[in-house]
Protein backbone atom coordinates (compact mmCIF):
# COMPACT_ATOMS: atom_id res chain seq x y z
CA UNK A 1 0.00 0.00 0.00
CA UNK A 2 2.72 2.19 0.90
CA UNK A 3 4.90 1.84 -2.39
CA UNK A 4 1.35 2.45 -4.05
CA UNK A 5 0.56 5.71 -2.64
CA UNK A 6 4.27 6.70 -3.74
CA UNK A 7 3.65 6.39 -7.40
CA UNK A 8 0.32 7.27 -7.56
CA UNK A 9 0.57 10.84 -7.99
CA UNK A 10 2.47 10.33 -10.87
CA UNK A 11 0.30 7.60 -12.68
CA UNK A 12 -1.68 10.22 -14.46
CA UNK A 13 -0.33 10.91 -17.85
CA UNK A 14 1.17 13.82 -19.73
CA UNK A 15 -2.02 15.04 -21.84
CA UNK A 16 -1.78 13.60 -25.37
CA UNK A 17 -1.35 16.43 -28.10
CA UNK A 18 -3.52 16.28 -31.18
CA UNK A 19 -3.29 13.53 -34.04
CA UNK A 20 -1.18 15.96 -35.53
CA UNK A 21 2.10 16.95 -34.36
CA UNK A 22 5.11 18.63 -36.11
CA UNK A 23 8.32 18.73 -34.19
CA UNK A 24 10.39 21.95 -35.54
CA UNK A 25 14.01 23.49 -35.53
CA UNK A 26 15.46 20.30 -34.66
CA UNK A 27 18.68 18.55 -35.52
CA UNK A 28 17.69 15.18 -36.68
CA UNK A 29 19.95 11.95 -36.60
CA UNK A 30 17.97 9.70 -38.45
CA UNK A 31 20.10 6.62 -37.95
CA UNK A 32 19.33 5.25 -40.91
CA UNK A 33 18.85 8.24 -43.30
CA UNK A 34 21.56 10.51 -42.81
CA UNK A 35 20.94 13.93 -40.42
CA UNK A 36 19.64 17.13 -41.17
CA UNK A 37 18.58 20.17 -39.31
CA UNK A 38 14.48 20.10 -39.95
CA UNK A 39 11.32 19.13 -39.13
CA UNK A 40 8.76 16.16 -38.26
CA UNK A 41 5.49 15.58 -38.84
CA UNK A 42 3.25 12.99 -37.58
CA UNK A 43 0.26 11.90 -38.03
CA UNK A 44 -1.80 9.29 -36.77
CA UNK A 45 0.87 8.39 -34.26
CA UNK A 46 3.44 7.70 -37.21
CA UNK A 47 6.20 9.76 -38.75
CA UNK A 48 4.96 11.09 -42.46
CA UNK A 49 7.38 13.35 -43.25
CA UNK A 50 11.24 14.57 -42.28
CA UNK A 51 12.25 17.23 -44.29
CA UNK A 52 14.47 20.84 -43.48
CA UNK A 53 11.20 22.89 -44.02
CA UNK A 54 7.69 21.41 -43.53
CA UNK A 55 4.38 23.77 -43.75
CA UNK A 56 2.19 23.34 -40.25
CA UNK A 57 -1.10 22.04 -41.40
CA UNK A 58 -4.06 23.08 -40.30
CA UNK A 59 -4.68 22.15 -36.38
CA UNK A 60 -1.08 20.88 -35.89
CA UNK A 61 0.28 20.68 -32.33
CA UNK A 62 3.94 22.58 -33.36
CA UNK A 63 6.73 22.02 -31.13
CA UNK A 64 10.04 23.82 -31.19
CA UNK A 65 12.45 21.77 -30.62
CA UNK A 66 14.88 25.04 -30.47
CA UNK A 67 18.19 23.68 -32.29
CA UNK A 68 18.15 20.19 -29.94
CA UNK A 69 18.93 17.23 -31.10
CA UNK A 70 16.25 14.38 -32.13
CA UNK A 71 16.60 10.85 -32.41
CA UNK A 72 14.66 7.66 -32.23
CA UNK A 73 13.23 6.63 -29.35
CA UNK A 74 15.72 4.08 -27.56
CA UNK A 75 15.66 0.12 -27.74
CA UNK A 76 16.63 -1.90 -25.04
CA UNK A 77 17.36 -5.44 -25.86
CA UNK A 78 17.81 -7.27 -22.21
CA UNK A 79 14.89 -5.66 -19.29
CA UNK A 80 13.20 -7.11 -16.71
CA UNK A 81 11.59 -3.59 -15.39
CA UNK A 82 7.78 -4.01 -14.62
CA UNK A 83 7.60 -7.65 -14.04
CA UNK A 84 6.53 -8.69 -10.42
CA UNK A 85 8.50 -11.62 -10.32
CA UNK A 86 11.13 -13.39 -13.15
CA UNK A 87 12.42 -16.62 -12.35
CA UNK A 88 10.29 -19.80 -12.09
CA UNK A 89 13.48 -21.67 -10.78
CA UNK A 90 11.68 -25.26 -9.38
CA UNK A 91 12.26 -26.69 -12.99
CA UNK A 92 14.86 -26.45 -15.35
CA UNK A 93 12.27 -25.98 -18.58
CA UNK A 94 9.83 -23.12 -17.71
CA UNK A 95 8.45 -22.28 -21.32
CA UNK A 96 5.24 -22.81 -20.06
CA UNK A 97 4.99 -19.38 -17.98
CA UNK A 98 5.41 -15.90 -19.09
CA UNK A 99 6.48 -12.19 -18.67
CA UNK A 100 2.95 -10.79 -19.64
CA UNK A 101 1.40 -12.49 -16.38
CA UNK A 102 3.35 -10.75 -14.36
CA UNK A 103 3.83 -7.20 -15.90
CA UNK A 104 2.93 -4.00 -13.92
CA UNK A 105 2.03 -0.89 -15.59
CA UNK A 106 2.48 0.91 -12.52
CA UNK A 107 6.17 0.46 -11.33
CA UNK A 108 7.66 3.61 -11.98
CA UNK A 109 10.93 2.38 -13.46
CA UNK A 110 8.74 3.00 -16.78
CA UNK A 111 8.32 6.51 -15.64
CA UNK A 112 12.31 6.38 -15.19
CA UNK A 113 13.35 4.86 -18.30
CA UNK A 114 11.23 7.17 -20.17
CA UNK A 115 13.39 10.09 -18.58
CA UNK A 116 16.13 8.42 -20.21
CA UNK A 117 15.10 8.58 -23.56
CA UNK A 118 13.85 4.69 -23.64
CA UNK A 119 10.78 3.73 -25.78
CA UNK A 120 11.09 -0.19 -26.37
CA UNK A 121 12.12 -2.85 -23.83
CA UNK A 122 12.21 -6.56 -24.29
CA UNK A 123 11.10 -7.82 -20.60
CA UNK A 124 12.97 -10.78 -20.37
CA UNK A 125 12.51 -14.13 -17.99
CA UNK A 126 15.03 -14.55 -15.41
CA UNK A 127 18.11 -17.10 -15.91
CA UNK A 128 17.49 -19.68 -13.59
CA UNK A 129 16.34 -22.15 -16.39
CA UNK A 130 17.96 -23.72 -19.17
CA UNK A 131 14.78 -22.74 -21.11
CA UNK A 132 13.29 -19.91 -19.01
CA UNK A 133 9.60 -18.39 -19.83
CA UNK A 134 8.03 -16.28 -23.01
CA UNK A 135 9.37 -12.58 -22.92
CA UNK A 136 7.32 -9.51 -23.70
CA UNK A 137 8.47 -6.40 -25.80
CA UNK A 138 6.66 -3.37 -24.58
CA UNK A 139 6.45 0.10 -25.12
CA UNK A 140 6.75 2.53 -22.48
CA UNK A 141 3.02 3.80 -22.40
CA UNK A 142 3.24 5.11 -19.07
CA UNK A 143 -0.27 6.06 -17.72
CA UNK A 144 -1.61 2.63 -19.54
CA UNK A 145 -3.21 -0.26 -17.99
CA UNK A 146 -0.44 -3.81 -18.75
CA UNK A 147 -2.29 -4.60 -22.26
CA UNK A 148 -1.65 -0.70 -23.20
CA UNK A 149 2.25 -1.65 -22.75
CA UNK A 150 2.59 -4.13 -25.14
CA UNK A 151 3.84 -3.68 -28.34
CA UNK A 152 1.53 -4.66 -30.76
CA UNK A 153 2.62 -7.74 -33.27
CA UNK A 154 5.90 -7.76 -31.87
CA UNK A 155 7.40 -11.39 -32.62
CA UNK A 156 7.10 -13.48 -29.04
CA UNK A 157 9.86 -14.47 -27.87
CA UNK A 158 11.40 -16.91 -25.18
CA UNK A 159 14.56 -16.83 -22.64
CA UNK A 160 17.24 -19.29 -22.26
CA UNK A 161 20.36 -19.18 -20.28
CA UNK A 162 23.91 -21.22 -20.16
CA UNK A 163 26.09 -21.46 -17.62
CA UNK A 164 26.47 -20.73 -13.73
CA UNK A 165 22.79 -19.54 -13.42
CA UNK A 166 21.11 -23.00 -14.75
CA UNK A 167 22.97 -25.35 -12.77
CA UNK A 168 23.55 -23.46 -9.66
CA UNK A 169 20.18 -24.91 -8.37
CA UNK A 170 21.55 -28.21 -9.12
CA UNK A 171 24.89 -27.33 -6.86
CA UNK A 172 23.77 -28.75 -3.42
CA UNK A 173 26.83 -26.47 -2.22
CA UNK A 174 24.43 -23.22 -3.25
CA UNK A 175 21.43 -24.02 -2.11
CA UNK A 176 19.55 -22.82 1.20
CA UNK A 177 19.46 -25.20 4.08
CA UNK A 178 16.71 -27.57 3.04
CA UNK A 179 16.77 -27.23 -0.72
CA UNK A 180 16.59 -30.12 -2.58
CA UNK A 181 18.80 -29.69 -5.85
CA UNK A 182 17.48 -30.26 -9.34
CA UNK A 183 19.05 -31.45 -12.66
CA UNK A 184 21.28 -30.02 -14.02
CA UNK A 185 24.14 -29.59 -11.99
CA UNK A 186 26.71 -29.09 -14.96
CA UNK A 187 27.10 -27.59 -17.56
CA UNK A 188 27.08 -30.41 -19.80
CA UNK A 189 23.93 -31.27 -18.33
CA UNK A 190 22.76 -27.58 -19.12
CA UNK A 191 22.89 -28.73 -22.90
CA UNK A 192 21.45 -32.10 -22.42
CA UNK A 193 18.13 -30.69 -20.84
CA UNK A 194 18.16 -28.50 -23.79
CA UNK A 195 18.38 -31.15 -26.72
CA UNK A 196 16.01 -33.28 -24.33
CA UNK A 197 13.86 -30.50 -24.89
CA UNK A 198 13.79 -30.27 -28.15
CA UNK A 199 13.52 -33.72 -29.11
CA UNK A 200 10.65 -33.54 -26.94
CA UNK A 201 8.76 -30.50 -28.88
CA UNK A 202 9.77 -32.14 -32.16
CA UNK A 203 7.91 -35.58 -31.23
CA UNK A 204 4.81 -33.31 -29.65
CA UNK A 205 4.72 -31.21 -32.80
CA UNK A 206 4.80 -34.61 -35.07
CA UNK A 207 1.89 -35.80 -33.21
CA UNK A 208 -0.42 -33.14 -34.33
CA UNK A 209 1.01 -32.77 -37.50
CA UNK A 210 -0.14 -36.11 -38.33
CA UNK A 211 -3.64 -35.28 -36.76
CA UNK A 212 -3.89 -31.94 -39.10
CA UNK A 213 -2.98 -34.45 -42.16
CA UNK A 214 -5.75 -36.39 -41.11
CA UNK A 215 -8.54 -33.79 -41.33
CA UNK A 216 -8.62 -33.42 -37.34
CA UNK A 217 -10.79 -36.55 -37.71
CA UNK A 218 -8.46 -38.49 -34.65
CA UNK A 219 -8.37 -37.98 -30.89
CA UNK A 220 -5.87 -34.68 -30.81
CA UNK A 221 -2.63 -35.19 -28.81
CA UNK A 222 -2.58 -33.92 -25.14
CA UNK A 223 -1.76 -30.11 -25.14
CA UNK A 224 1.38 -29.17 -23.26
CA UNK A 225 1.99 -25.83 -22.79
CA UNK A 226 5.75 -26.18 -21.70
CA UNK A 227 6.22 -27.84 -25.72
CA UNK A 228 3.91 -25.57 -27.68
CA UNK A 229 6.58 -22.60 -27.13
CA UNK A 230 9.72 -25.07 -28.52
CA UNK A 231 7.24 -25.72 -31.06
CA UNK A 232 6.89 -22.47 -32.00
CA UNK A 233 10.89 -21.98 -31.85
CA UNK A 234 10.74 -24.58 -34.30
CA UNK A 235 8.44 -23.11 -36.48
CA UNK A 236 10.31 -20.08 -36.34
CA UNK A 237 7.29 -18.23 -34.65
CA UNK A 238 9.42 -17.56 -31.32
CA UNK A 239 12.47 -15.67 -31.08
CA UNK A 240 15.31 -17.37 -28.86
CA UNK A 241 17.21 -14.50 -26.73
CA UNK A 242 20.36 -16.81 -24.80
CA UNK A 243 21.68 -15.66 -21.32
CA UNK A 244 25.67 -16.75 -22.36
CA UNK A 245 28.81 -15.63 -21.40
CA UNK A 246 31.61 -18.19 -22.48
CA UNK A 247 32.72 -18.59 -25.96
CA UNK A 248 32.40 -22.93 -25.59
CA UNK A 249 28.55 -22.59 -24.80
CA UNK A 250 28.47 -20.11 -27.15
CA UNK A 251 29.33 -22.72 -29.75
CA UNK A 252 27.68 -25.24 -28.04
CA UNK A 253 24.34 -23.62 -28.36
CA UNK A 254 24.82 -22.65 -31.57
CA UNK A 255 25.17 -26.09 -32.54
CA UNK A 256 22.09 -27.49 -30.52
CA UNK A 257 20.25 -25.43 -32.53
CA UNK A 258 21.56 -26.51 -36.08
CA UNK A 259 21.35 -29.84 -34.82
CA UNK A 260 17.30 -29.00 -33.98
CA UNK A 261 16.87 -26.60 -37.39
CA UNK A 262 16.06 -23.25 -35.66
CA UNK A 263 17.99 -20.21 -34.90
CA UNK A 264 19.45 -18.31 -31.88
CA UNK A 265 18.06 -14.88 -32.42
CA UNK A 266 20.28 -12.83 -29.62
CA UNK A 267 23.23 -14.17 -27.84
CA UNK A 268 22.47 -11.79 -24.59
CA UNK A 269 25.19 -10.87 -22.39
CA UNK A 270 27.68 -12.95 -24.80
CA UNK A 271 30.78 -11.21 -23.15
CA UNK A 272 33.28 -13.79 -24.59
CA UNK A 273 31.42 -13.26 -27.97
CA UNK A 274 34.72 -11.49 -29.29
CA UNK A 275 36.61 -14.69 -29.24
CA UNK A 276 33.74 -16.42 -31.39
CA UNK A 277 32.33 -13.64 -33.88
CA UNK A 278 32.80 -15.50 -36.54
CA UNK A 279 31.00 -18.26 -35.55
CA UNK A 280 27.99 -16.29 -34.26
CA UNK A 281 28.10 -14.06 -37.67
CA UNK A 282 27.66 -17.29 -39.46
CA UNK A 283 24.68 -18.46 -37.33
CA UNK A 284 23.09 -15.35 -38.24
CA UNK A 285 22.55 -15.08 -34.04
CA UNK A 286 22.53 -11.23 -32.97
CA UNK A 287 24.37 -10.31 -29.73
CA UNK A 288 23.24 -7.78 -27.46
CA UNK A 289 25.82 -7.06 -24.97
CA UNK A 290 27.08 -4.96 -22.24
CA UNK A 291 29.49 -1.80 -22.83
CA UNK A 292 31.96 -2.36 -20.20
CA UNK A 293 30.74 -4.65 -17.36
CA UNK A 294 33.33 -7.49 -16.39
CA UNK A 295 34.58 -9.42 -13.50
CA UNK A 296 31.31 -9.69 -11.66
CA UNK A 297 31.85 -13.13 -11.47
CA UNK A 298 34.45 -16.10 -13.11
CA UNK A 299 32.59 -16.51 -15.88
CA UNK A 300 32.80 -12.60 -17.11
CA UNK A 301 36.80 -12.61 -16.12
CA UNK A 302 37.69 -12.55 -19.88
CA UNK A 303 34.81 -9.93 -20.97
CA UNK A 304 36.37 -6.38 -22.87
CA UNK A 305 34.91 -3.50 -23.46
CA UNK A 306 35.85 -3.80 -26.85
CA UNK A 307 33.46 -6.79 -27.33
CA UNK A 308 30.93 -4.48 -29.13
CA UNK A 309 33.16 -3.22 -31.60
CA UNK A 310 35.17 -6.28 -32.72
CA UNK A 311 31.68 -8.21 -32.98
CA UNK A 312 30.15 -5.76 -35.04
CA UNK A 313 33.41 -5.16 -37.59
CA UNK A 314 32.87 -9.28 -38.01
CA UNK A 315 29.64 -8.91 -39.19
CA UNK A 316 27.38 -9.43 -36.35
CA UNK A 317 24.20 -7.38 -35.75
CA UNK A 318 24.90 -5.84 -31.80
CA UNK A 319 23.13 -3.82 -29.37
CA UNK A 320 23.74 -2.49 -25.84
CA UNK A 321 21.24 -3.36 -23.13
CA UNK A 322 21.30 -2.41 -19.49
CA UNK A 323 19.68 -5.71 -17.93
CA UNK A 324 19.50 -3.29 -14.59
CA UNK A 325 16.65 -0.20 -13.99
CA UNK A 326 19.57 2.09 -13.43
CA UNK A 327 21.30 1.44 -16.19
CA UNK A 328 18.39 1.56 -18.67
CA UNK A 329 18.27 5.53 -18.07
CA UNK A 330 21.65 6.22 -19.91
CA UNK A 331 21.78 3.61 -23.01
CA UNK A 332 22.99 6.82 -24.55
CA UNK A 333 26.22 7.35 -22.78
CA UNK A 334 26.37 3.69 -23.17
CA UNK A 335 26.28 3.51 -26.76
CA UNK A 336 28.77 6.26 -26.95
CA UNK A 337 31.87 3.91 -25.41
CA UNK A 338 31.76 2.17 -28.41
CA UNK A 339 33.66 4.62 -29.71
CA UNK A 340 36.05 5.02 -27.20
CA UNK A 341 36.38 1.43 -27.00
CA UNK A 342 36.71 0.45 -30.69
CA UNK A 343 36.46 3.07 -32.69
CA UNK A 344 33.04 3.07 -33.98
CA UNK A 345 30.93 6.18 -36.00
CA UNK A 346 28.61 8.13 -33.89
CA UNK A 347 26.01 6.67 -36.27
CA UNK A 348 27.10 3.16 -35.97
CA UNK A 349 26.91 3.33 -31.68
CA UNK A 350 23.56 5.13 -31.51
CA UNK A 351 22.56 2.23 -33.66
CA UNK A 352 23.94 0.06 -30.85
CA UNK A 353 20.73 1.38 -28.84
CA UNK A 354 18.00 2.05 -31.58
CA UNK A 355 17.79 0.34 -34.95
CA UNK A 356 19.79 -2.86 -33.97
CA UNK A 357 18.34 -3.66 -30.86
CA UNK A 358 15.11 -2.85 -32.76
CA UNK A 359 15.96 -5.28 -36.14
CA UNK A 360 16.67 -7.98 -33.32
CA UNK A 361 13.46 -7.83 -31.60
CA UNK A 362 12.07 -7.91 -35.00
CA UNK A 363 9.97 -4.31 -35.04
CA UNK A 364 13.01 -2.45 -37.57
CA UNK A 365 9.69 -1.83 -40.04
CA UNK A 366 7.82 -0.20 -36.94
CA UNK A 367 10.61 1.79 -34.40
CA UNK A 368 14.72 2.63 -34.17
CA UNK A 369 15.16 5.29 -36.69
CA UNK A 370 13.37 8.47 -38.19
CA UNK A 371 11.92 7.69 -41.32
CA UNK A 372 8.10 7.77 -42.93
CA UNK A 373 5.55 5.35 -41.82
CA UNK A 374 7.46 4.15 -38.89
CA UNK A 375 5.95 5.03 -35.41
CA UNK A 376 6.78 8.41 -34.10
CA UNK A 377 8.64 7.35 -30.98
CA UNK A 378 10.92 10.06 -30.69
CA UNK A 379 13.09 11.32 -28.15
CA UNK A 380 14.61 15.57 -27.59
CA UNK A 381 17.59 15.70 -26.12
CA UNK A 382 19.28 19.41 -24.80
CA UNK A 383 22.85 18.29 -26.32
CA UNK A 384 24.39 15.80 -28.36
CA UNK A 385 22.77 12.28 -27.22
CA UNK A 386 26.52 11.00 -27.13
CA UNK A 387 27.24 13.33 -24.65
CA UNK A 388 27.41 12.96 -20.82
CA UNK A 389 25.55 16.37 -20.39
CA UNK A 390 22.71 15.33 -22.69
CA UNK A 391 19.73 15.27 -20.98
CA UNK A 392 16.51 14.04 -22.44
CA UNK A 393 14.07 16.82 -22.47
CA UNK A 394 10.67 15.40 -24.42
CA UNK A 395 9.14 11.55 -25.19
CA UNK A 396 7.06 11.04 -27.89
CA UNK A 397 5.29 7.67 -28.24
CA UNK A 398 2.79 6.96 -30.88
CA UNK A 399 3.35 10.69 -31.52
CA UNK A 400 1.65 11.26 -27.65
CA UNK A 401 4.32 12.92 -25.38
CA UNK A 402 4.78 10.79 -22.57
CA UNK A 403 7.68 12.40 -20.47
CA UNK A 404 8.17 16.50 -20.58
CA UNK A 405 11.49 17.51 -18.54
CA UNK A 406 9.97 21.22 -18.12
CA UNK A 407 6.47 19.90 -16.88
CA UNK A 408 8.33 17.49 -14.72
CA UNK A 409 10.32 19.58 -12.79
CA UNK A 410 7.23 22.13 -12.52
CA UNK A 411 4.95 19.77 -11.03
CA UNK A 412 7.13 18.13 -8.62
CA UNK A 413 5.69 20.77 -5.94
CA UNK A 414 2.32 20.04 -6.80
CA UNK A 415 2.75 16.07 -6.64
CA UNK A 416 4.97 15.76 -3.37
CA UNK A 417 1.80 17.56 -1.33
CA UNK A 418 -0.60 15.30 -3.02
CA UNK A 419 1.54 12.56 -1.84
CA UNK A 420 1.87 14.09 1.50
CA UNK A 421 -1.89 14.51 2.10
CA UNK A 422 -2.44 11.06 0.79
CA UNK A 423 0.05 9.66 2.94
CA UNK A 424 -1.99 11.39 5.99
CA UNK A 425 -5.34 10.34 5.04
CA UNK A 426 -3.74 6.57 4.69
CA UNK A 427 -2.75 7.31 8.19
CA UNK A 428 -5.79 8.47 10.03
CA UNK A 429 -7.61 5.87 7.55
CA UNK A 430 -5.48 3.08 9.74
CA UNK A 431 -5.56 5.02 13.26
CA UNK A 432 -9.43 4.66 13.03
CA UNK A 433 -10.01 1.52 12.02
CA UNK A 434 -7.21 0.05 14.27
CA UNK A 435 -8.18 -2.57 17.29
CA UNK A 436 -8.58 -1.20 20.79
CA UNK A 437 -5.33 -1.57 22.57
CA UNK A 438 -6.85 -3.79 25.69
CA UNK A 439 -6.52 -2.04 28.90
CA UNK A 440 -3.34 -2.51 31.12
CA UNK A 441 -3.84 -4.68 33.96
CA UNK A 442 -3.14 -4.14 37.69
CA UNK A 443 -0.60 -6.61 39.47
CA UNK A 444 -2.32 -8.79 41.45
Amino acid sequence: MKKALRWAVLLAPLAAFGADVLIQNGKIITVTKGRLDGSILIRDGKIVEVAEKILAPPGVQVVDAGGQYVIPGIVDCHSHIAAESINEGSVSVSSMVGIEDVLNSEEVSIYRALAGGVTTANILHGSANSIGGKCSVIKMRWGKDTAGLLFEGAKPGIKFALGENPKRRGDADNLQPGAVPRYPATRMGVEDVIRQAFTDAKIYQAEWNDHRAKGGNTLPPRRDLKLEPLVEVLEGKRLVHAHCYRADEILMLLRVADDHGFKIRTLQHVLEGYKVAKEIAAHGAGASTFSDWWAYKVEAYDAIPFNAAIMHKKGVLVSLNSDSAELMRRLNTEAAKAIKYGGLSEDEALAMVTINPAKQLMVDNRVGSIEAGKDADLVIYDKHPLSNYAKVQKVFIDGAMYFDRDKDLSDRAEKEARRKALTEQQRQQQKKTAPAKPAARRPA
